[in-house]
């Protein structure tokens, strides 16, 4: 499925007969890392009251708490399965409600934000995540810098930029940006431009993914940044390179993202390659 272009992979494994491994995730992603940018494996659910637990994969292999557009196409699987149009599933990253919003939208409460420096985590303190000292190019003219942070299941840098984010190599800083040791657990890096206080136009490069046309949780995490610096609504339009998301982040603290999702094909993996199965 994708979902704005973000490409993910949503794996079965509901009858609880195997399990998956990163090494194994990395191995279907492929060499060239193309067959999917993250991968939802959608288990029996673990919590009362969850329809699922979900366990997400990168395509390097490593694991991600959360993923927004991950999260919708899951949404749009278990309804097909269980013709559910409200339900809750369970992350590393927390709880998340999904709904049904008319059509191919789905609404997701991605939760509350955490802006703690030893909740994103930061490998030192800092008492402003607003901005903190990090910064791309010369001392006295640097290309990006002081990056607003935050964790939405997992842990987000957000440069902002005044001209078109698509004008500057994030292909050649964002490798460097996602591991920079201010990061202990890597980061996803965004440009966002404020274009009007209702919307932004945003580009990312995702940890253990690299450049993506959309990622959900970066969505979240600039709407809130930027309603937290004031440079923007509560309430706002993220554009990015596979479409809009809209992003509510309400007066209870929660993130609400609504968006599509798209069903591309469906297939079987081997069962050789799978944990716990037979040859």
């Amino acid at each position: 499925m994708n979902g704005l272009g973000n490409e993910i992979l949503v794996v079965d494994m509901r009858d609880g007969a195997a399990t998956m491994t990163g090494a194994v995730a990395r191995a279907v992603a492929g060499e060239d890392r193309t067959a999917f940018e993250q991968m939802m494996v959608v288990y029996p659910p673990r919590a009362d009251g969850t329809e699922a637990y979900i366990k997400i994969f990168n395509n390097d292999g490593s694991v991600a708490g959360a993923c927004g557009n991950g999260t919708r196409c899951v949404a749009h699987f278990l309804n097909r399965a269980t013709g559910k149009d409200h339900m809750t599933v369970e992350t590393d990253g927390g709880l998340l409600e999904i709904f049904n919003a008319g059509g191919d939208l789905i609404t997701v409460d991605m939760g509350k934000p955490r802006f703690n420096w030893d909740q994103i985590p930061l490998a030192e303190e800092f008492a402003d995540t607003t901005g903190i000292e990090l910064q791309i190019g010369p001392i006295d003219a640097p290309v990006l810098h002081t990056p607003s942070v935050v964790n939405v299941g997992n842990p987000h840098a957000i440069f902002w930029v005044d001209r078109d984010p698509d004008t500057y190599e994030l292909d050649r800083f964002g490798p460097l940006l996602e591991n920079h040791p201010i990061f202990p657990e890597r980061a996803n890096i965004s440009l966002a431009q404020v274009l009007a206080p209702d919307r932004i136009k945003v580009r990312v490069w995702e940890r253990g993914a690299g450049l993506t046309l959309a990622c959900g949780t970066a969505a979240c995490a600039v709407g809130v940044a930027a309603a937290r610096k004031g440079l923007a609504d509560r309430k706002v339009t993220i554009e990015l390179p596979g479409g809009p998301l809209g992003i509510e982040w309400r007066a209870d603290d929660h993130i609400l993202m609504t968006g599509p999702w798209t069903l591309e094909w469906e297939g079987t993996l081997p069962e050789n390659l799978l944990p716990g199965r037979a040859a």
